[in-house]
């Protein structure tokens, strides 16, 4: 990777089958969720997979991951019941419970809990193009904010918009992971945002085949986001994140959550919890995003309530966390 300047509601089908058992068990008697995660080429996909793993084989409770569009369509399947855990990030989970911005037209819903927060979910603004050293350079270029609606579309606009970018000013396309590296690749896009854990699986293939640059978020701009934007954190991606990056990338990020429907009861949650948490040097080894699995990083900075369940198992560990609004 080359490094510039100090750097670097889809639908998704569900089967009935797979659905008569959820909530109220099936075959030996066990419990079957399914666990909405993100697209195949991100972190939700790969994570969510070793997460659903530990929790079948330590809560008795079968869970399946699935590919989905993200964050918000995770929420709202787990409104409509079509699936009882999702991956979201923390500000869109925020604009859920509160009905904003992605959420203003639905309106809130409050039928999801938190089981936890599980790692940084980074803003990564990557290129290959080397005439965007900074987030200004991306005015008249075409640029993906990810899909429409999505917690990435916000993420980049909040980016922008702390610039002084609105999206006029710049070619807005609306893409996956997986189409902003292949629209980058075949030079179709100047730039892409993309918000995961890093290494992200889509950023480190292109790294490696075509090389890419990232571009810093940070000085001025970074400190506008933080002030207008209170559930961002600054964060720096250490050297040699992504092949050929020689130097640290300095940007902000929110938190990888995992929400639960508000129906399921305490035990099971509290299994759920306790499956993922006493077995987090096993999923590290596992998932390289399993080294952030903390007691601290799974209840700070929450802006919806906890599942009973799981602030039990909280509490048994001296933390208290917020369970009703």
């Amino acid at each position: 990777m080359k490094i510039k300047r100090g750097m670097m509601r889809s639908t998704v089908p569900v089967l009935c089958l797979a659905l008569a058992g959820v909530l109220s068990g099936c075959g030996a008697g066990r419990m079957r969720m399914m666990f909405g995660t993100g697209g195949t080429a991100g972190t939700y996909y790969s994570y969510g997979g070793v997460i659903a793993q530990y929790i079948t084989n330590y809560a008795d409770t079968k869970v399946t991951a699935v590919s989905t569009g993200g964050s918000k369509v995770n929420i709202q399947s787990v409104q409509d019941g079509d699936f009882q855990l999702g991956f979201t990030q923390s500000d869109v989970m925020a604009y859920a419970w509160d009905g904003t911005k992605s959420f203003e037209s639905d309106g809130a819903t409050h039928d999801f809990r938190v089981l936890g927060g599980l790692y940084a979910e980074t803003v990564q603004l990557i290129t290959m193009n080397p005439e965007i050293d900074t987030v200004d350079d991306l005015r008249g270029k075409s640029v993906s904010v990810g899909a429409a609606g999505s917690g990435v579309y916000f993420n980049a606009v909040d980016v922008l918009t702390a610039a002084g970018i609105p999206l006029d000013d710049i070619n807005p396309q609306y893409q996956s992971f997986e189409d902003s590296k292949e629209s980058l690749k075949d030079g179709k896009i100047d730039a892409a945002f993309i918000v995961a854990g890093a290494p992200t699986m889509a950023i480190t293939e292109l790294a490696t085949t075509n090389g890419v640059y990232l571009v810093n978020i940070d000085g001025a701009l970074r400190d506008r986001i933080l002030a207008d934007c209170p559930y961002y954190a600054p964060l720096e991606i250490p050297a040699e994140t992504y092949p050929g990056q020689s130097e640290a990338v300095n940007t902000i990020t929110v938190k990888a959550t995992v929400i639960v429907s508000a129906k399921l009861d305490e035990d099971t949650v509290y299994r759920m919890t306790a499956a993922i948490f006493d077995h987090a040097q096993d999923i590290a080894a596992e998932n390289a995003k399993g080294v952030e699995l903390s007691l601290e990083n799974a209840t700070e900075g929450m802006a919806a309530p906890f599942h009973e369940g799981a602030a039990r198992y909280y509490a048994e560990h001296g933390i208290t966390v917020r369970t009703e609004e």
